[in-house]
């Protein structure tokens, strides 16, 4: 049963935006993430076999999913009792599902990598949150891949765990975490993947839907707010969001290129491979590092912005 505790995700977004996940911790025991990671690659090890059928590798696909979105949740759901449901204990304990500050460095490094060292260290850097070839880029595609993942990691790393944390606590926040994790380690379009993954990254789509498009309306106000475009985009998101390949992605991509007045997306390459990408945006494509410190910065407001509301529901809707 859903628990609304809009105080859970916002002690879990305040906690995780001033200290991330703190080093000590993950050397001693690791991420949750790591946990679930551990959990998804034993199930499919042991249940994806390339020679079953595709109903077959659909089926055992659906089971896993279901055992690595049911483990954790009850886990959680078992510690969220064991502290008495209280939205302090449970939003440092959901912290860990939140990626405010780690999104930030690894998308400051890319800008700080391009203005300090040049080409090559703003490849290495950019390799670390994208995965298309990185050899390929020149310094605009770079800085066109950071913020592009910005713009789309805002929504299923931060917004996304936030929403299904404020709906339904610790829980919802681990729920939200396990089918995302498992989306982005076997929901690809793969001959190894595709069915056997089909059914996590459906069930990933729809629960990243309502959070990429709140996660477009919260650039919208921090581009009003802050004196970006946010008139273009609105007509970004109109125009260009329903063509991206993803049912999601596409919103907040829109929303960033056109606040920022800039194209996103295009071509690029993937494992050698050159793949069409529609443009997403009508701005000018020839990027710098000061394009990434403008996304930066719309990106932080929002996620303020975010915050805030969460803070005004806790006093309205005390946990």
């Amino acid at each position: 049963m859903l628990r609304f505790s809009p105080a859970t995700a916002a002690i879990a977004l305040l906690t995780e935006g001033l200290c991330g996940y703190p080093a000590p911790l993950y050397r001693r025991i690791r991420h949750p993430v790591v946990w679930m990671g551990t959990l998804i690659d034993a199930l499919e090890r042991r249940l994806n076999r390339p020679t079953a059928s595709r109903t077959t590798r659909l089926l055992t696909g659906a089971a896993a999913t279901g055992a690595i979105t049911l483990i954790p949740t009850a886990l959680a759901a078992g510690a969220a009792r064991l502290v008495g449901k209280k939205p302090l204990p449970c939003g440092l304990l959901a912290s860990a599902c939140m990626a405010q500050r780690s999104l930030h460095q690894h998308v400051e490094a890319v800008a700080i990598a391009l203005e300090k060292d040049g080409l090559e260290e703003g490849r290495r850097a950019v390799s670390m949150i994208v995965g298309r070839d990185p050899a390929t880029l020149d310094e605009s595609a770079i800085c066109r891949a950071a913020i592009e993942t910005l713009a789309e990691n805002f929504s299923d790393g931060i917004v996304a765990p936030a929403l299904w944390c404020a709906l339904g606590g610790l829980p919802g926040a681990v729920f939200y975490k396990a089918v995302n994790t498992a989306d982005s380690m076997i929901g690809h379009r793969s001959d190894r993947f595709e069915a056997f993954g089909k059914c996590a990254a459906r069930l990933d789509d729809a629960i990243n839907l309502p959070a990429s498009r709140l996660a477009a309306l919260l650039l919208i106000l921090a581009a009003l707010l802050s004196g970006a475009d946010w008139k273009e985009a609105i007509r970004t998101i109109r125009r260009d969001a329903p063509h991206h390949r993803s049912p999601n992605a596409g919103w907040p991509e829109a929303a960033m290129a056109g606040a920022l007045g800039v194209a996103l997306a295009g071509p690029r390459v993937y494992g050698g491979t050159m793949t069409e990408v529609r443009w997403m945006g009508t701005g000018r494509a020839d990027l710098t590092p000061s394009d990434i410190r403008a996304a930066l910065h719309l990106y932080r407001s929002a996620c303020l912005l975010q915050g805030a509301v969460l803070s005004a529901l806790s006093v309205r809707y005390p946990s």
